[in-house]
């Protein structure tokens, strides 16, 4: 594949992802999605960037917010709308909503919505695969806030001491729920604190999806070979509030409109110089596919009870 080819793919599957998401919310709106949604659109470099350094075998843990790398990971579209609608036909039967995508096929083994559960998780996979003398990688995505937790610092301390092949991805969206990421946490580049547990990290701008994909690429090199974990710090924006009807008034006045200059989608349909025409065309095509996923998927049954009692109990 060219690096043409390669960006134009990337291109197209954050406009996907950003497509998706604006549907997620019309759904929602609708009642047609239970419970709560986090959306990501404006990080969607992120998770594509980082996407296109793993392997089919490697392992993923994400959070709540984890819709864009889903899809970046190769999940249908139907299943992803079915299961945020409740239906059997979802990633996992309908019965874990929008902040449990999870697909084991493709090494997706866990959406996390207690904050910073996917880590040790993540670790967990990561020394299994060397243990087994494998050389599959895992990474793990998180939010700044979780850097404050007792398990961010337990699995990176974890990680170091094994030397265990995972890389840990923090998505600074400056934001923890409503906080400033300053209010709670006393240093601007959370990369830092990989320094005490000897872990190499660096900062990315996380609106690049060419300097993510380096960045991961880097390091997943380096856990493959054996030169154990690094922490990236991947620094974004999300463009929605926290969750659901969240308006994100705690917003300093002109900060998204400044983040917005820098949209990752429209940065990298300028650097492949895309003809308006094109993206319109390609911005049509998409939007097609995903009216027609979310439709197939609100014809889908839901699960009986007989189907959801596994879930919950041991057979």
């Amino acid at each position: 594949m060219t690096d043409t080819q390669q960006k134009l793919d990337w291109y197209r599957r954050m406009l996907e992802i950003r497509l998706f998401e604006d549907k997620v919310q019309e759904l929602f709106q609708q009642g047609l999605i239970e419970g709560t949604t986090h959306l990501c659109q404006g990080q969607e470099a992120v998770c594509v960037g980082a996407m296109a350094a793993l392997r089919p075998d490697d392992y993923l843990t994400v959070t709540y917010r984890g819709h864009g790398h889903a899809i970046a990971r190769g999940l249908e579209l139907e299943t992803l709308f079915a299961e945020m609608m409740g239906r059997s036909t979802g990633c996992c039967g309908g019965v874990g909503g929008s902040m449990h995508f999870t697909d084991f096929s493709r090494g997706l083994i866990g959406a996390f919505a207690i904050v910073g559960a996917g880590l040790p998780v993540a670790v967990g996979a990561a020394l299994s695969a060397k243990l087994q003398g494998e050389d599959r990688v895992a990474l793990t995505f998180f939010g700044d806030g979780t850097t404050n937790i007792g398990t961010f610092h337990e699995a990176l301390n974890m990680a170091s001491v094994w030397s265990a092949p995972v890389v840990f991805i923090i998505e600074n969206n400056l934001y923890g729920e409503y906080s400033p990421v300053r209010v709670t946490t006393p240093l601007d580049d959370l990369a830092e604190r990989a320094r005490a547990y000897a872990i190499p990290s660096v900062v990315v701008d996380g609106q690049d999806v060419a300097a993510v994909h380096a960045a991961v690429q880097e390091a997943v090199d380096r856990a493959r070979g054996g030169d154990g974990p690094s922490l990236l710090e991947m620094k974004t924006y999300r463009y929605r509030g926290h969750s659901r009807t969240d308006p994100a008034k705690y917003r300093v006045p002109g900060e998204l409109e400044r983040w917005k200059e820098r949209d990752p989608i429209t940065l990298l349909g300028a650097a492949l110089d895309l003809p308006e025409d094109e993206q319109r065309a390609i911005r049509t095509e998409l939007q097609a596919r995903i009216d027609d996923a979310a439709a197939r998927a609100a014809e889908a049954p839901y699960p009986t009870l007989e189907e959801t009692r596994d879930y919950v109990y041991a057979s």
